[in-house]
């Protein structure tokens, strides 16, 4: 029997699958952020040996037993050019576990696949490499493959430059229009009452002492959509404006990566990942309704597994044939 790690690296945690050949999880792991760009190389390996080892550790393998790792596959954030590919190539043949753990590692370079978090998210969210993945998270992008190996990657300009649809696009509109309503210079929203309570504010103009001065950063402003969601299911005109203008700019993303992967007679899957989609203003509905006018021979679905278990798939197709 064969075994591989598979490994999501993000910027918040990162997670270690151990798997054998036959699919099955063995044991899972969890450390740090490690995106090598905002941390640097050293806190990125350390975050991965300690994924890695907790993964190992929470198998339980029976001491006698000695796995023998073959391939590991790491989707990471924050890789993407050349020189990032070689850079982690060189950490994972540098890794240094601790010698009490029963795991040996084999790694031969055709085993080591190094990729971007959306690849695979796209294997973990369909269970292959074809389709396409609609992320809307903290971030959004949208990132596919066809059945000729052709990727597509539509937006994922961070949120700066765009990451429209995304829980911090739509957070931060949410805010500008509840202060636009408390000016007068807007249309009227419950987005501004909403806003206060959720927050414990005793007026909105408390928001300045809450974003700015705590320091908010991405992920707690992102935290907010989820009101402008809800208050979109209530009925809310502003607040579904910006809810439906989000599903737009994913639906978009979404038809511009079909074109370019995917011909009109072809099936695919869709894999609908990150907290948007779960919320209550029906953001799946609204894209659902308007994909299948676009696109009717694809399939919109919830994602099968989670990203690390799509590295694991990957990495053991390294060891076919």
């Amino acid at each position: 029997m064969s075994y591989v790690f598979g490994i999501d690296g993000g910027g918040t945690r990162t997670i270690c699958l151990l798997m054998d050949d036959n699919k099955q999880v063995l044991g899972r792991g969890e450390a740090g952020p490690s995106n090598y760009q905002t941390l640097g190389i050293e806190s990125a390996k350390q975050s991965i040996q300690h994924a890695i080892e907790q993964a190992v550790i929470s198998a339980n393998i029976n001491p006698s037993r000695n796995l023998n790792i073959e391939a590991i596959c790491l989707g990471l954030a924050g890789v993407g050019r050349p020189k990032d590919f070689e850079i982690m190539q060189f950490l994972v043949q540098n890794l240094q576990l601790t010698n009490n753990l029963p795991v040996t590692r084999s790694f031969q370079p055709r085993n080591i696949v190094i990729c971007s978090d959306c690849a695979i998210a796209l294997v973990g969210g369909t269970g292959y490499p074809v389709g396409i993945a609609v992320i809307s998270g903290t971030g959004s992008i949208v990132f596919g493959q066809n059945r000729q190996g052709k990727t597509q990657r539509v937006g994922g300009w961070g949120y700066i430059l765009g990451d429209e649809g995304s829980a911090y696009n739509i957070a931060i509109q949410g805010l500008q229009a509840a202060l636009r309503c408390y000016d007068g210079r807007g249309d009227y929203t419950t987005l501004a009452e909403n806003f206060q309570v959720n927050l414990g504010l005793n007026s909105l103009e408390e928001l300045v002492e809450v974003v700015y001065r705590r320091g908010w950063g991405v992920k707690e402003i992102a935290g907010l959509a989820p009101i402008v969601d809800r208050t979109a299911a209530e009925g809310d005109r502003v607040a579904d404006g910006i809810i439906n203008g989000a599903v737009a700019e994913l639906i978009l993303a979404t038809k511009t990566a079909i074109s370019e992967l995917f011909n009109q007679t072809e099936e695919f899957e869709i894999a609908l990942i990150g907290g948007m989609w779960g919320g209550e203003g029906n953001c799946r509905d609204r894209f659902e309704t308007a994909i299948s006018a676009i696109a009717p021979w694809a399939k919109v679905i919830s994602p099968r597994h989670e990203p690390a278990f799509g590295a694991g798939l990957l990495a053991l197709n390294t060891l076919k044939g």
